[in-house]
């Protein structure tokens, strides 16, 4: 059977979903915005 697909790294998830990521585009605020809209207790990785 083959492994798994999915190994996270932390460094990679930061780096690529991370707060500072999304504050970067105008996308990314949008995110953030809908997420805090939504009371949601983790805005980010």
């Amino acid at each position: 059977m083959p492994k798994r697909t999915y190994q996270p790294k932390i460094r990679r998830g930061k780096r690529k979903h991370g707060f500072l990521k999304r504050m970067r585009s105008k996308a990314g605020r949008l995110v953030l915005k809908n997420r805090r809209q939504k009371q949601r207790k983790r805005l980010s990785i």
